[in-house]
């Protein structure tokens, strides 16, 4: 951090009976009130270089004490303290951190080069040209200090001149990178580092407030210079400084609502910009926070868009009851489906559709835990996926499994109703052969899958055994005294029969 001294004589400003004065033996003859504020000070040293002063006191007859009042003084007390300290010529320490509010008061109360040469002004612009805009943190802190003043720097050009220097900086090639900056990422050690990370900029303009914040990345874009990767990376990190780790917990829901409308304004169009956990988080909160359609049906486009590049953990988005139980934000996942499904219809990628419909399984097996789950739930949310998604069912019989197992109170209707969804012969042979023991199966199911079992057997001893046998000889075959008596009575059933009893190893027991 750069600093500027003016001023030579020892600070002799002190309060007395509520008013700030200056020790001295000549009696004040000037009085400011800023705020809640009384100045007691002399014209003699302030008229020469203010000349706001000189106006205002023009107007005022040649009473021996003027009494001014300063309304809506920018910087407030404080700053107008530093202008009055350098027309005592009292040593004043000038730095990033009280450099805005100085420059607007003093341009407020008009310390230019036309009322006296040398004065605050052109100091100050100068100290800002070489000292502040030249370092990456000095630029970052004045622009944090323009909130107070912000709509006097920006008139004075400090916001823009600001900005622009940061992006340019921005814009540099790490390898040339030489200033200091901010990078407190986990596992980053700077000393094992020869050159600096590409993103290594995202983590000071996070601390800016949103209006700069977005000028500055909204600049970064237009640009086309940089990956869309690090523009995400820069929204996540300011996301999670502000919205999704709450570090500002007094923000009011209003401010928040604006700050996620904004940067979901500001993620770029490009697909893998940002991670779909990240949307998927910003979606959540867009629920909570209830901001616009618009900015929800984006949020719901982009998750949609790269879905098909998602994990099971990214799609573990916790949310809470109003009994403050945590649980899965189904909702949500199916909101997001239903998005990529009506974005894949237009270019239909068998690729994407699989991926996605085997990360959809592996989440229901997750979700099949929860024992609030109704079947009919289940049900609608095994069957938002079509079956062209669905190549096999081995993870869906999974689920299947896993919710039969969290429900064991189910009737047998529901149970039925459950297991209709399951298609046997998308089973592989293991899947099968656990399914032909499984207790928790209805028994239409456990049929179904006996029955393609012995329909595959069937086809496999004839293309081996009996590749020319024609096909009449088959039921001649199957009355012939010596067939399995199982085989024989699952050929006469057809899938849809409903059955009260199936034939028994030892050691299981009847059930419905």
């Amino acid at each position: 951090m750069k600093f500027m001294k003016l001023g030579t004589r020892p600070d002799t400003f002190y309060t007395e009976e509520a008013a700030r004065t200056v020790l001295s033996e000549v009696q004040p003859d000037l009085t400011i009130r800023i705020n809640n504020v009384t100045y007691l000070l002399h014209k003699h040293y302030l008229l020469p270089k203010c000349g706001l002063l000189q106006r205002l006191l023009s107007e005022k007859d040649n009473s021996t004490n003027v009494v001014l009042d300063l309304h809506d003084f920018p910087g407030g007390e404080e700053a107008f303290e530093t202008c009055a300290k350098f027309c005592y010529g009292i040593t004043i320490s000038l730095s990033a951190h009280n450099f805005v509010p100085a420059f607007c008061a003093a341009k407020f109360l008009r310390m230019t080069e036309g009322v006296e040469n040398g004065n605050f002004v052109v100091k100050l612009e100068s100290f800002f040209t070489s000292c502040i805009l030249e370092g990456w943190k000095d630029t970052v802190v004045a622009l944090q200090n323009t909130e107070r003043v912000y709509e006097w720097s920006e008139n004075l050009g400090i916001v823009r001149r600001c900005i622009e220097s940061i992006v340019d900086k921005i814009l540099t090639p790490p390898a040339k990178v030489t200033w200091s900056y901010t990078y407190t990422r986990p596992g980053y050690d700077r000393k094992r580092h020869q050159s600096v990370p590409k993103d290594w900029w995202t983590e000071d303009i996070s601390f800016l407030y949103m209006s700069i914040f977005r000028c500055i990345i909204s600049v970064l874009k237009s640009t086309n210079t940089l990956q869309p990767q690090l523009i995400g990376e820069a929204l996540h990190v300011y996301a999670s400084r502000w919205l999704l780790d709450n570090a500002e917990v007094d923000d009011s829901p209003d401010k928040k609502r604006k700050i996620l409308e904004t940067i979901v304004s500001l993620i770029p169009g490009d697909k893998g910009s940002v991670s779909v956990k990240f949307l998927l988080k910003l979606l959540r909160l867009a629920n909570f926070l209830g901001v616009s359609p618009l900015t929800k049906t984006e949020l719901l486009r982009l998750s949609g868009l790269q879905l098909d590049e998602a994990t099971l953990d990214d799609l573990l988005v916790l949310t809470r009851s109003n009994d403050d139980r945590s649980f899965n934000d189904i909702g949500l996942v199916k909101n997001v489906l239903d998005s990529f499904l009506r974005q894949w219809r237009r270019k239909e990628s068998v690729g994407s559709i699989h991926k996605v419909g085997k990360l959809y399984d592996s989440y229901l097996q997750v979700v099949a835990k929860d024992s609030n789950i109704s079947v009919q739930k289940m049900v609608s949310l095994i069957e938002a996926l079509p079956g062209i998604a669905r190549p096999e069912h081995n993870d869906l019989y999974k689920a299947i499994n896993i919710y039969l197992k969290a429900h064991p109170d189910l009737s047998k209707t529901e149970r039925k109703q459950l297991c209709r969804v399951l298609d046997c012969q998308k089973l592989a042979p293991q899947v099968r052969a656990h399914a032909v023991k499984n207790e928790r199966l209805p028994l239409r199911t456990v049929v179904q899958v006996l029955f393609f079992e012995q329909d595959n057997d069937d086809t496999i001893t004839k293309k081996h055994t009996f590749p020319e046998q024609p096909s009449k000889d088959k039921d001649k075959r199957l009355s012939e005294p010596g067939t399995s008596g199982v085989h024989q009575d699952l050929r006469e059933l057809k899938p849809e029969t409903s059955l009260k009893t199936r034939p028994r190893t030892n050691g299981e027991s009847t059930r419905n």
